[in-house]
């Protein structure tokens, strides 16, 4: 489950009964998952995970026992290796969380102001390998806005973290982007594909606030984007912001759906790390 889907769940589930959550609140050496990773535990089910293994099962165990009204600290220390035979071998503190219905809309703020500080991706494009990267997109911690000049191209169910937008010219889209958003350039021509990029390359010379420029293409294709960009007046040092072609290497295969992997591991590495938030609750 994305993100998006985890915290619809819980505001869902929590509408109609108390919940724990339990939030990986520090991380030091190795462990299964990074601080702010979170899951919820109801007196009937759980939303999310916290990486599984001992860990989570003594976690469960704590929230099932704070959900029945015993008492439990606040936060606990968990060394991975010496006592819970996790092969980690870090030390992972976990944060509980008692919340109730009468919180819902406190949590809902919360978890709409995390959800705003995932890393933000603009892509444009709406043909077949734009629409096999927002449904992978749809499943990782980031927040799409998805750009094209065809209002029609787009389906009628999206993910719950992307937003279609039509633009036209869908290159006036790149001056409203917020910054700190990773672009992704494959418009259904040639041309368009070239002002986005030119768009993307004048913001950068203005506020180089667009971490990453990606435009799918060969070699050759970007050979001659950079002759016809040269021409605009843009200067070697600028035209290296551009990555192309995009997606990491040695993923081989143009289907669709190959193409989508290798551009959503691409962005991954350029995921800055998460941090730990809490959110509104009490401890009994």
């Amino acid at each position: 489950m994305n993100a998006s889907g985890q915290a619809d769940a819980l505001l869902r589930r929590l509408a109609r009964s108390p919940a724990v959550r339990i939030v990986v609140a520090r991380v030091q050496g190795s462990g299964p998952r990074e601080a702010g990773a979170w899951m919820a535990v109801f007196g009937d089910g759980m939303v999310g995970t916290i990486g599984g293994g001992r860990l989570e099962f003594d976690a469960v165990a704590d929230a099932r026992a704070l959900l029945a009204g015993q008492a439990v600290p606040a936060e606990r220390r968990f060394p991975l290796g010496p006592t819970l035979g996790q092969c980690c071998g870090g030390v992972v503190w976990l944060r509980y969380e008692l919340l109730q219905p009468t919180d819902l809309q406190g949590v809902a703020a919360q978890l709409q102001q995390a959800a705003g500080g995932q890393m933000p991706v603009a892509l444009f494009g709406g043909g077949h390998v734009g629409a096999a990267i927002v449904r992978l997109l749809g499943t990782l911690p980031v927040r799409v806005q998805w750009f094209d000049s065809r209002d029609e191209v787009f389906p009628d169910a999206l993910p719950l973290n992307v937003v279609a937008e039509h633009s036209d010219p869908v290159q006036a889209a790149v001056d409203t982007l917020p910054a700190g958003t990773h672009v992704l350039v494959m418009s259904f021509s040639h041309a368009e594909d070239l002002d986005i990029v030119a768009a993307c390359l004048k913001r950068q010379r203005a506020q180089a606030d667009l971490p990453f420029i990606g435009l799918i293409g060969s070699k050759s294709k970007w050979a001659t984007f950079r002759h016809r960009l040269e021409a605009r007046g843009f200067g070697a040092g600028e035209l290296a912001a551009v990555t192309c072609p995009i997606g990491v290497p040695g993923v081989r295969g143009k289907e669709p759906e190959v193409i989508a992997v290798a551009v959503a591991a691409q962005l991954m590495q350029h995921r800055p790390e998460a941090g730990a938030s809490g959110l509104p609750g009490r401890n009994a």
